[in-house]
């Protein structure tokens, strides 16, 4: 939670913060790309104050792990977001209780958040601008060439991998030649012996 009582409720008062706060849990996509709970994330804020609450416009900056989607392997990238948030002052007399609005008809902005005791908590912002920032499919550098399709080898390693590629169209007529060639084999051993035969009965 962050504290706005310092500020003031001044329009054009400005503050301006600096946290270190730990990651919360799930902070990204899930089994895709996040920042782990507990890591260091550093937040800039600019707090000013206008008529209708508190503009908090801010900046924060993390690392995040994942695993390339391409060949699988673990990744690091560094985040940085920024944000703009208005977070509402409630409506209060001049005793601090909170007041009916004076007209009946008068909507309330929607677009707002409302101040709590002067507290805002940014972590839903805070979690929203950093799945927004994050790629869906992470990748450990643009030209990772993956993993080969056919025995899974990571191709970056040995950039000459390649298996010799057989036409299906073709398959049975390799078969088929292979057969042939057996069965000339077996022909011209035929004919040789018969040859050698023949030779041995003139001399006989």
């Amino acid at each position: 939670m962050f504290d706005t009582r310092e500020l003031g409720r001044r329009p054009g008062a400005l503050q301006r913060l600096t946290r270190t706060v730990e990651a919360p849990k799930e902070l990204g996509i899930p089994e895709v790309i996040h920042v782990p709970e507990g890591r260091p994330v550093d937040i800039e804020l600019r707090l000013e104050s206008v008529m209708e609450g508190v503009l908090v416009t801010g900046t924060a900056r993390a690392s995040a792990e994942g695993e390339c989607v391409r060949c699988l392997e673990p990744l690091q990238q560094d985040v940085e977001v920024d944000f703009q948030e208005m977070f509402s002052y409630p409506d209060t007399d001049d005793r601090g209780r909170r007041k009916a609005a004076a007209d009946d008809d008068a909507e309330d902005d929607e677009d707002m958040i409302p101040l709590e005791d002067g507290l805002f908590d940014l972590e839903p912002l805070l979690r929203d601008a950093v799945v927004l920032a994050l790629p869906m499919q992470p990748v450990c550098r643009e030209d990772c060439p993956g993993l080969c399709s056919e025995c899974g080898a990571r191709l970056a390693d040995d950039p000459d991998h390649h298996h010799d590629a057989v036409d299906i169209r073709w398959a049975a007529l390799q078969g088929l030649a292979g057969t042939i060639q057996d069965g000339e084999k077996d022909n011209m051993s035929g004919t040789a012996s018969d040859v050698q035969d023949a030779a041995e009965k003139q001399e006989k």
